[in-house]
C-alpha cells in the first residue's frame, strides 16, 4: 500500500546578486550557465544544474582561436561534479576538448554520444593529434586513447539513468549520428539541440520532434532570422557557380568540414557530372585521406540514413561509391594546370590544404571559390565576406584576392523559419539561444518573442559564464509506503518516521522498512557506562534522584572494578531513571 501526502511550502529569503529574493520552499532552482557558444558560434559547452545535478552538453574548441584560447571556460565551474557529459555530433566545436577535459581535469562522470559519433570523433581527433603543433597541444594520443575508453554508447530513444537524472535523444539531422538530447530531473525536462536541421536532404533525415514537450529549450541560433533558400534551388545555383567556373577555364575549390555537409555535396557533384557528358574529363578531387576512412562508417550506418540511400543500398548499389569523384593524388603528382574542382578542408581556410590552394589560386581571375558553409569570426573564411583586395599568407606574404567569391549555403543548421516551427511544436516555457553571433541571436530572441506572450515563453540570450536562472514552483511530494501506509495517521498524533530522498523523489516510511527501499539496515545502541563508586550505592541514588525519577530496583552490572574491589561494588541493583521535566 502507498499513499501520497503533500508537503506544504514555506517562504524564505536569501541573499543573492542584485539584492534579496524570496525563494519558497517547494521553489527550485535550475542555473543554465554556457561555458562556450554564449553570443559566439564555436567551443560549444553549456552546463545546467538543478536539484544536485548537474549536467554539461557537448565540450568542443573554437575554430578560430588555438591552445588553451580556444577550449571553454572550464575554471567557470568545478569539473568534479559534473554528474554527465552529453555530447550531441562529431564537429570539433563541441567535441574536440573532450580528451582534454576527461582526462585533464577531476572530471569523474559518465561520458555518452550515438554509435556513429563515437566512430568518427575517435578518427577526426586522432587526425587532430597528429596535425597538432607541440607548442598548443594541451592532450596526447595517450589521452585519446584514454579518453575514448571512458564514452559510452546511446541509441536514439533509448532512455537511461544515472544519479537521478534520466536521459534520452532524438534524432538531430545535421549530419550522420547527430543527437538532440533530453534530460529530466524532478520531473522538469530540458532539450539541448546542439545543431540540428528539421530538412531532409539527399541522405539525411529531418530532425526530429520530442514527443515529450520540454519545460527548457536551449536552442542553436546559427543562422539568426535568415531562413534558407528551398534545397532544390540551393542545388541548382551551387552546380551552376560551379559549372561556370570551369566554363572559363578556371580551377573551383570548394572548402568543406571533411565530414558532415561533404558528404551531401559529393553526392550532388557526382550525380551533376553523371547528367553532363562534357565535364567527364574535367578532375574531380576531393582531398581528404580522413574522410576516406570515414566513409567505411557512412557505409556501416546506412540504416540510420534516409531512403534514398537505403533504397540504394538495397539494390545493391553503394551510394558512397562514387562514379567521377576522385582522390586527390600527392603534391609530387598534382597538376593543376587544368580545369578542375577541388574539395578540400578545413571547411573555413583556417590552415591546411583548403588555405593552401585558396593561396595558390586566389590571384587568378579565372578562378574561383564556392562557399558552401557557416564561417566564425576570426577565419580567413569570415574574412572574406569583406570582399578584401588582398590577403596575408601563411607565410607572411600578401597576395591579391582576385578570384570570383560564391556563397551557398549548405549548413544543415535551423534557420529562422524551422527553429519557429520547432518552438511551436514543442511549447517550452523558457528558450535560452546558444551558438550564434550575438547580433544575430538577439534579433531572432525578438522575432520569436513577437509571436508568444511573455507569460508563455520567455526567450534569453546569455553570453559565455552569464548564468541564467529558472525558477519551478512545485509541490514537494511524498509516498508513503511498507507499514506506514497501513493506517491513515491521526491528526495531531506524533509519528515516527524516516523521510528517504533517492534519485530525486521523495519517499516517507517506518525506521523499520528502511532495508526494504535502500541498501541501509536500522541499529539500536545501547550504552552502558562504568565507573568507580566509592561510597554505598544509596548516596549515588540520592544525588542521581535530583534529576532523575529514580524507579523501583533492578537487576544491574556490578558497579565496582572487576575483582570486587572499592566500597559499595560486591553486587546489587540498579534502578530504571527518567528524566524529570
Amino acid at each position: 500500500a502507498a499513499r501520497r501526502h503533500t508537503m506544504s511550502s514555506t517562504t524564505h529569503t536569501v541573499a543573492a546578486s542584485g539584492g534579496p529574493q524570496e525563494v519558497r520552499l517547494g521553489e527550485d532552482v535550475m542555473t543554465v550557465l554556457p561555458l562556450g557558444s554564449g553570443c559566439e558560434v564555436g567551443r560549444s559547452a553549456v552546463v545546467v544544474k538543478f536539484k544536485g545535478s548537474t549536467v554539461m552538453f557537448d565540450c568542443g574548441v573554437h575554430p578560430g582561436r588555438t591552445g588553451y584560447d580556444a577550449l571553454p571556460f572550464f575554471d567557470e565551474i568545478d569539473p568534479t561534479e559534473v554528474d554527465l557529459l552529453l555530447v550531441t555530433h562529431f564537429h570539433m566545436d563541441h567535441c574536440g576538448a573532450l580528451p582534454f577535459f576527461l582526462q585533464k581535469t577531476g572530471f569523474g562522470g559518465r561520458t555518452f554520444m550515438t554509435h556513429p559519433t563515437k566512430a568518427v570523433c575517435k578518427l577526426l581527433l586522432h587526425d587532430s593529434v597528429k596535425i597538432g603543433h607541440d607548442d598548443g597541444r594541451m592532450w596526447d594520443e595517450a589521452d585519446l586513447v584514454a579518453a575514448m575508453d571512458r564514452i559510452e554508447l546511446i541509441n536514439y530513444h533509448q532512455v537511461l539513468s544515472h544519479k537521478g537524472i534520466r536521459f534520452w535523444c532524438y534524432n538531430a539531422g545535421h549530419v550522420l549520428g547527430a543527437a538532440m538530447f533530453m534530460i529530466e530531473v524532478g520531473g522538469v525536462r530540458v532539450l539541448y539541440t546542439g545543431d540540428f536541421s528539421r530538412q531532409p536532404d539527399r541522405h539525411l533525415l529531418g530532425a526530429e520532434t520530442p514527443t515529450d514537450p520540454p519545460h527548457v529549450l536551449i536552442v542553436e541560433s546559427t543562422y539568426g532570422v535568415m531562413s534558407h533558400e528551398p534545397r532544390e534551388l540551393r542545388e541548382l545555383r551551387f552546380t551552376a557557380a560551379v559549372h561556370a567556373i570551369l566554363q572559363r577555364g578556371g580551377k573551383c575549390l570548394i572548402p568543406v568540414f571533411a565530414l558532415g555537409r561533404s558528404q551531401e555535396l559529393l553526392l550532388i557533384l557526382d550525380a551533376y557530372w553523371r547528367d553532363h557528358p562534357e565535364l567527364h574529363k574535367v578532375p574531380l578531387y576531393y582531398a581528404s585521406g580522413i574522410a576516406k576512412r570515414c566513409m567505411r562508417i557512412y557505409q556501416t550506418y546506412i540504416n540510420m540514413m534516409n531512403e534514398n540511400i537505403r533504397d540504394a543500398h538495397a539494390t545493391g548499389r553503394n551510394p558512397w561509391e562514387f562514379e567521377f569523384v576522385r582522390n586527390l593524388p600527392s603534391s609530387a603528382q598534382f597538376n593543376d594546370s587544368q580545369p578542375m574542382v577541388v574539395m578540400a578542408s578545413p571547411g573555413m581556410l583556417q590552415q591546411g590544404l583548403s588555405r593552401e590552394l585558396f593561396e595558390l589560386w586566389c590571384s587568378d581571375r579565372r578562378n574561383g571559390l564556392v562557399m558552401p558553409g557557416y564561417s566564425v569570426v576570426g577565419t580567413l573564411a569570415n574574412h572574406l565576406l569583406s570582399e578584401p583586395k588582398e590577403i596575408q599568407t601563411s607565410g607572411g606574404d600578401w597576395v591579391a584576392v582576385n578570384l570570383t567569391i560564391t556563397y551557398v549555403s549548405f549548413s544543415a543548421h535551423s534557420d529562422f523559419t524551422q527553429t519557429s516551427e520547432f518552438i511551436s511544436a514543442t511549447r517550452p516555457r523558457h528558450v535560452i539561444h546558444v551558438h550564434g553571433g550575438e547580433e544575430e541571436m538577439k534579433r531572432l530572441a525578438r522575432a520569436l518573442a513577437k509571436q508568444y506572450s511573455p507569460k508563455e515563453v520567455e526567450f534569453l540570450t546569455p553570453q559565455n559564464c552569464q548564468p541564467v536562472q529558472l525558477r519551478f514552483p512545485g509541490e514537494k511530494i511524498a509516498r508513503v509506503v511498507g507499514s506506514l501506509a497501513e493506517e491513515e495517521p491521526s491528526d495531531g498524533a506524533p509519528l515516527e518516521a524516516l523521510l528517504l530522498l533517492k534519485e530525486n523523489k521523495y519517499t516517507l516510511l517506518a525506521p523499520a522498512d528502511l532495508h526494504t527501499a535502500t541498501d541501509l539496515a536500522t541499529t539500536r545502541l545501547l550504552q552502558r557506562p562504568r565507573f568507580r563508586f566509592d561510597r554505598p550505592p544509596a548516596a549515588l541514588l540520592s544525588a542521581v534522584g535530583r534529576i532523575f525519577e529514580v524507579g523501583p530496583p533492578q537487576p544491574a552490572l556490578l558497579l565496582a572494578e572487576e575483582g570486587g574491589g572499592g566500597g559499595g561494588g560486591g553486587g546489587g541493583a540498579a534502578a530504571p531513571l527518567r528524566r524529570r521535566r
